[in-house]
């Protein structure tokens, strides 16, 4: 199996959706997506719940994960949503920076806006891994 991590502080808005938007729109079986943070949350932000759910995906039992060394020494392909820019743990030959607007304490918009964002860059991922 070839993983693609999404990483960001917390994985409890933005990597997590876009693990979940992977996992829903991949067709490959070689791959998975997969998501943590360097430092996670206790919980999923509920604005990442609410809008996914829109999308009819459930993250509302996904629960925020460490990034290990294994995760990053396991992964085919890391995705940072921007805010650990230049991520000093990732290897910078298999990352790539998404710098997404962060959405935590806003309005469900600015969830939907991040998720829809998040769902156009997954779908070109999703198209050349195909």
């Amino acid at each position: 199996m070839k993983y693609v991590l999404f990483v960001c502080t917390e994985n409890s808005a933005r990597s997590q959706m876009a693990e979940a938007l992977f996992n829903f729109h991949n067709r490959n079986p070689e791959y998975a997506g997969i998501s943590a943070g360097t430092e996670p949350a206790s919980a999923i932000r509920q604005g990442a719940v609410e809008a996914m759910k829109e999308k009819g995906i459930d993250i509302s039992q996904k629960k925020p994960k460490k990034l290990t060394h294994e995760m990053i020494k396991d992964a085919k392909r890391i995705f940072t949503m921007g805010c650990i820019k230049g991520c000093p743990v990732t290897p910078q030959d298999k990352t790539e920076d998404w710098d997404l607007e962060d959405p935590a304490g806003k309005q469900i918009e600015k969830y939907r806006e991040v998720r829809d964002e998040i769902e156009c860059r997954v779908n070109k991922l999703v198209s050349e891994i195909r």
